[in-house]
């Protein structure tokens, strides 16, 4: 988003700030083609921002066996099969580091989570959003010549019993980090983002405009009601988050035998877990990947209750998580 032009700023604007242009791209797109129904075996990734997503994306995306959305679809997310026949933009495959500074390189080509841009359009409460979002799934499938959608979106966090509902063959993966180092990454994030945005207001417009409310500028907690630590300026709100979140999903979907919690840890230091992730998601071809783990050293004064909980809890979902 750094190095967007005024032209390509403006663009993002006229297109992702107005519902109804929103409402109009899908249409247009909908109408225009002709979709194929599939099985449903899609592959949904969803935790709190920083947990491992977007690593986890790019693995199983590398797999070649999904579609998914890319930063080439920006700004038309909702239209990316008429974008790619109006936009000419050439395949670029050279990999810049994303703004969040934590040494994640993208291209063009990259998959990304802007799959929020269509909850934000539609009413989940409304029943054709249901349908509706069946069709953007194939849609983006189509585009990309595959039969099974790959997502990344921390928002789906809040809605993961409605996606469940929607594809109930679908799996569904929740990934988790020890709450230390999570709630220090989301907090560092949070001010870097909130300072980024006083330099430049487009970082935060191009934020809000895509759903992305995890941290920065635009902050919407998960919870936000009875929070014994609202200061989002300290660890203890963060670990809080971290708790109330993971406890929520596991409270709520443990049964679902589609949903799978999946420890960040374990992926950086077991490799059969990987596999057996693979696996699980009943991709063909076995690869190996690899999985970083970037702790840091924590001065900062935590709770000792909340974290106690936090840690508790971390330990209580390992014992659950893919063996």
């Amino acid at each position: 988003m750094n190095n967007y032009s005024w032209l390509q700023q403006k663009l993002h604007q006229f297109v992702l700030s107005s519902k109804f242009m929103r409402e109009v791209m899908f249409d247009v797109e909908s109408s225009s083609i002709s979709l194929n129904q599939t099985d449903g075996n899609h592959v949904f990734v969803s935790g709190l921002a920083r947990s491992g997503t977007t690593i986890l994306l790019n693995a199983i995306y590398k797999s070649n066996e999904f579609a998914s959305l890319s930063y080439k679809d920006m700004p038309f997310v909702l239209a990316p099969n008429l974008w790619s026949k109006l936009s000419f933009n050439k395949k670029d495959t050279d990999l810049i580091e994303r703004a969040h500074g934590d040494g994640i390189k993208v291209s063009t080509e990259s998959p990304e989570a802007f799959e929020e841009v269509f909850w934000m359009t539609f009413d989940e409460s409304q029943k054709d959003t249901k349908e509706k979002f069946k069709n953007y799934a194939q849609l983006i499938n189509h585009k990309y010549h595959k039969k099974r959608y790959l997502s990344k979106n921390n928002q789906n966090i809040r809605r993961l019993g409605l996606i469940s509902m929607i594809f109930p063959d679908s799996k569904i993966l929740i990934p988790y980090r020890n709450p230390i180092q999570h709630a220090y990454s989301l907090l560092s994030q949070h001010k870097r983002f909130i300072e980024e945005s006083k330099r430049d207001k487009f970082i935060s417009n191009y934020m809000k405009w895509i759903g992305h409310t995890e941290f920065g500028p635009n902050y919407i907690p998960i919870h936000d009601e009875n929070l014994c630590f609202e200061d989002n300026l300290t660890i203890n709100h963060w670990l809080e988050q971290w708790y109330l979140t993971y406890k929520h999903c596991f409270d709520n979907l443990k049964d679902n035998e589609n949903v799978y919690f999946i420890c960040y840890e374990k992926l950086c230091n077991a490799s059969e877990y990987w596999l057996d992730i693979l696996k699980t998601l009943n991709i063909k071809e076995t690869y190996n990947f690899e999985f970083k783990e970037f702790n840091k050293v924590i001065s900062l004064e935590m709770d000792e209750d909340i974290t106690h909980k936090g840690l508790s809890f971390y330990n209580e979902l390992t014992l659950n998580c893919i063996n």
